[in-house]
């Protein structure tokens, strides 16, 4: 096979030959691609449950010194909420616990106007939270997570080039030796993002419908140093139980807190305000008109050094269906779904994509054992595990169309409407309703059906905002949590219009009986 990168021909190696692991020769293989959170998490789930698992990313180990500064320069902060929770639970309640003690919780909104006044806005009522997490430290966590798995391999620096999923093989491109190698499977996980070369791959086999989309808009992150206190230690310079929020309608700047007392600060503008932010007096006087105390904040010679040093990058959302094909391949995260992040929910919901796909193996009783298919055959196939990876699409597809609108919309509400009169009144009656309607919603007492029950909520009671039930109930779809608020909605629309027709009465018959007072006079 000739080398696509250089032109020159490589010679294929087996990958059973350049690695010797503790595997059970029994066990059916997976080959997983990408080592980022949901990579690494379907890693391990699938080898609790008897697989042999091996993962291959492009990139080198996230975890030695020369890949974190590159890291560091283009991660949005991750905000993990009960879905993601509920799913790395589901896989490994230990690593869950560890990574938990890394987090720092978020009860609320700050929403900062140009004037520099705060206002905070709690996101439940019972005060659950959100919590910030270094995404580099998720990701190293569950790497050494997987590293410690005996049945799980991990090859860094390894980019999937092509893919035969009738014969069961992919080719592999082994960037430490410039060499080609061949690796094969009886299932193959595609978690390797929004530009998924698996989902490319999965397109020449199955009928995909594909919709991708760049809004106009783009982001770049820059860093709110830690302040220090009267003894010379690190102090935080906002509340660090909040996500902060500069919302200027077109465009906004987001703080998330880090454990050393730093926040991570991402601007989300349209791309033509970025164009012209172009010197230090067009940045600087900028910040000085919208974001005066943040420009404090974050001071302005390491303001222009993070606009000049770190990129602008896109934002984009991608739509697919199928998901899958055969018993050969699913594919998983952003390599599925790629949202926007401005409902917090591209990291839990990718981690969800791996609980479902988990509780749904669960169901169907697919053993990695029961007699396997031999490689390199094209008919036999595994029935249950079709089935379920069949119905993982049929059954995934309309959760993931709804998360990524829902996103798309809450751009809106971030940046603009979190600051109207109207939102404020909307969302104190939700939290009116929802106090008079329904009790504490406790994740603990769901968590053990959760790990075999994708939703165990399939028609929830209750008032429940739209924001709690896509952040705050693993139990509830993101299909059944949209098509509730949607409802709710319309019961609000109706009780403002009677409202209004009852006032407009009231308003006549006063004026009604004015006139006639005054005629008497």
């Amino acid at each position: 096979m000739s080398d696509i990168d250089s032109g020159h021909t490589t010679h294929l190696v087996s990958v059973s030959t350049m690695r010797k692991d503790p595997q059970s020769v029994d066990a059916q293989r997976v080959i997983v691609v990408g080592a980022g959170p949901v990579g690494c998490l379907a890693a391990i789930s699938l080898a609790k449950m008897g697989w042999n698992v091996d993962i291959y990313e492009a990139r080198p180990d996230l975890r030695l010194p020369s890949s974190k500064a590159a890291t560091q320069q283009r991660s949005i902060n991750l905000a993990i909420s009960s879905r993601g929770i509920a799913a790395l639970q589901a896989v490994d309640p230990a690593a869950t616990t560890r990574f938990l003690q890394t987090v720092i919780p978020m009860r609320g909104r700050m929403i900062h106007d140009i004037h520099g006044n705060q206002q905070s806005q709690a996101y439940d009522k019972d005060g659950q939270c959100i919590n910030s997490i270094d995404r580099a430290l998720l990701n190293e966590g569950l790497l050494e997570e997987a590293s410690a798995v005996s049945n799980i391999r991990l090859f860094f620096n390894h980019k999937a080039l092509s893919i035969d999923f009738d014969n069961r093989t992919m080719v592999i491109r082994d960037t430490n030796f410039n060499a080609d190698v061949r690796a094969t499977f009886h299932l193959c996980i595609g978690a390797d993002g929004s530009y998924s070369i698996v989902r490319r791959q999965l397109m020449r086999v199955v009928r995909m419908n594909f919709q991708q989309e760049y809004i106009p808009h783009e982001y770049i992150e820059l860093k709110m140093p830690a302040g220090s206190d009267k003894h010379g230690q690190p102090i935080f310079l906002l509340d660090p139980n909040h996500l902060h929020i500069w919302p200027r309608h077109s465009f906004m700047l987001i703080a998330l807190p880090n454990k050393d007392k730093t926040f991570t600060c991402t601007l989300f503008a349209p791309t033509v305000e970025f164009d012209r932010l172009i010197g230090r007096e067009a940045i600087l006087s900028w910040f000085r008109t919208y974001f005066p105390d943040a420009l404090h904040l974050l001071g302005e010679d390491k303001l222009l050094h993070d606009f000049a040093k770190n990129p602008r990058s896109p934002l984009i959302s991608i739509k697919a269906t199928p998901y899958h094909y055969k018993d050969r391949c699913v594919i998983l995260g952003d390599a599925a779904h790629s949202m926007v992040p401005f409902y917090g929910q591209g990291l839990n919901c990718g981690l969800e994509d791996v609980r479902v796909l988990r509780a749904l193996l669960l169901q169907e009783g697919v053993a990695p054992c029961g007699s396997p298919t031999r490689l390199g055959e094209q008919e036999r196939a595994d029935t249950r595990l079709s089935k379920t990876l069949s119905k993982y699409t049929e059954t995934r597809h309309e959760d993931l169309v709804a998360i990524c609108e829902l996103a798309m919309d809450n751009y809106i509400e971030m940046r603009h409407s979190v600051t109207t009169p109207s939102y404020l009144f909307k969302k104190a009656l939700d939290n009116i309703l929802y106090t008079i309607t329904s009790s504490k919603n406790s994740l603990a007492l769901v968590t053990r059906s959760l790990a075999i029950v994708p939703f165990p909520s399939p028609i929830p009671t209750g008032w429940l905002p739209l924001y709690t039930m896509v952040t705050f109930r693993p139990d509830i779809s993101y299909a059944t949590a949209r098509k509730k608020a949607t409802k709710q909605s319309a019961i609000l629309s109706s009780v403002g219009h009677l409202g209004t027709v009852v006032l407009g009465a009231v308003g006549l018959y006063v004026t009604v009986r004015a006139v006639h007072w005054l005629r008497r006079r």
